[in-house]
């Protein structure tokens, strides 16, 4: 990872690419790379609205690079608009070489996410503490 490229956000998920989540050329589905993602954004989102929240909305996602075998996956995450009862965040997704340092943005995106009360209705993200 060079100096001008490096990962922006909270580092919230690491996990390794395995084969079973990856087509017969070696490289990981796009679906389990989203899915990384929208579950860090569920952890993140959570943390801020200390409850439950859901995803509401993915916008706009495109793979620079493939995930392979053995690499290990970083998800970053950013919460950059706290709304009544909404979230948005910037999402990350780093691919650490399979043993080595080198790490490559693979794909980003920006998640919505939603607060959610016991009963499943929308409910307003308390203020930080």
């Amino acid at each position: 990872m060079n100096a001008a490229s490096k990962p922006n956000g909270e580092l919230t998920l690491r996990t390794l690419a395995m084969p079973g989540d990856a087509n017969a050329a070696g490289d990981i589905f796009g679906g389990w790379v989203m899915a990384q993602m929208d579950l860090s954004c569920g952890i993140r989102a959570a943390e801020r609205a200390r409850g439950r929240v859901v995803t509401a909305a993915v916008k706009e996602m495109a793979f620079a690079l493939p995930v392979k075998i053995g690499d290990t996956l970083c998800i970053y995450t950013d919460i950059v608009k706290v709304g009544r009862t909404s979230m948005t965040l910037k999402v990350e997704a780093w691919a650490q070489r399979y043993l080595s340092h080198v790490m490559e943005k693979v794909t980003d995106a920006i998640f919505v996410m939603v607060a959610l009360d016991s009963t499943g209705k929308p409910t307003p993200v308390p203020a930080e503490q």
